[in-house]
């Protein structure tokens, strides 16, 4: 039986037609074959000068970086490593705001190029039937025209059950094996445009009305409401000191933050490490 990932290569001509234009977001995309991390390459870049909208794509990352200090790689072929630059004209103390909504996005692509029902764990996970199979890691860089941000997207493509890095991840090829349709065929290129084009549009929208009261906001929270598993259930957060809260997840507020009902009362956290206990 072929290799899926052989007959899915990154197609950096298709991309730079569908995302870069005059009038897109996106001002440049690079794909390269093989590099440790999209994200300090890119942050590298910035600090030297690459323009805000540029975007690095890698066929193989074998040193991507997660949150709370983590390292993850895979092998070539079988995921989406990108990166992308953005300066929001919003006020910076919103930009905690993005991870939540680039795991929208990508939450849309996943839904849109593999027809799977992919929600969000706060704070910037992405599920499939109750497995991470994306992250989201996004880092303030100064750049010689100010501060900006670099967004890091991660999705298990064709990751086999032996290659996945934790047993709580999975990867859209193995889902659909799961759910009988491994038939369905997966296309890294077209999942990549989708969500650059998702995001785009969400960015867009979030400068429009971020400062509009009543609307900017709690828009954005009301749609990262609809599509959070963590809200509802019993989770328990760890944080930076080493201590760790349960409690019940109960709401994401208007600054992005996960609203706990813990057995002290209701608590609000802006970072943490989150695990669903049921």
């Amino acid at each position: 039986m072929p290799d899926p990932r052989a007959a899915d290569p990154l197609e950096r001509h298709t991309l730079v037609a569908e995302l870069v234009d005059t009038d897109s977001l996106w001002t440049s995309l690079d794909v390269v074959a093989e590099t440790g991390s999209t994200n300090a390459d890119l942050a590298r870049a910035a600090r030297e000068g690459a323009p805000v909208g540029s975007v690095l794509v890698a066929d193989h990352q074998s040193a991507g970086r997660g949150r709370m200090g983590r390292t993850w790689t895979a092998p070539p072929g079988t995921s989406i490593a990108m990166s992308v630059l953005v300066r929001p004209e919003v006020a910076a103390e919103r930009w905690t705001w993005l991870p939540l909504l680039a795991g929208l996005a990508v939450s849309d692509g996943i839904r849109q190029e593999a027809d799977l029902p992919a929600d969000l764990k706060w704070p910037n996970d992405v599920l499939v039937l109750g497995r991470k199979v994306s992250g989201v890691l996004a880092e303030r860089v100064e750049t010689p025209d100010g501060p900006a941000v670099v967004i890091g997207m991660g999705v298990n493509v064709h990751l086999t059950a032996e290659e996945l890095p934790v047993p709580t991840a999975t990867s859209l090829a193995l889902v659909l094996a799961e759910l009988g349709l491994g038939a369905f065929p997966l296309h890294r290129t077209s999942i990549i445009s989708t969500t650059l084009r998702s995001l785009e549009r969400i960015l867009r929208r979030w400068e429009e009305v971020a400062d509009v009261p009543g609307i900017g906001a709690e828009g954005l929270a009301l749609a990262y409401r609809e599509r959070c598993a963590t809200l509802g259930r019993e989770v328990r957060i760890s944080l930076s000191d080493g201590t760790a809260v349960d409690g019940v997840a109960r709401d994401v507020d208007a600054s992005g933050r996960l609203v706990l009902e813990t057995a002290d009362g209701p608590r609000t956290f802006a970072v943490g490490d989150v695990v669903h206990l049921r």
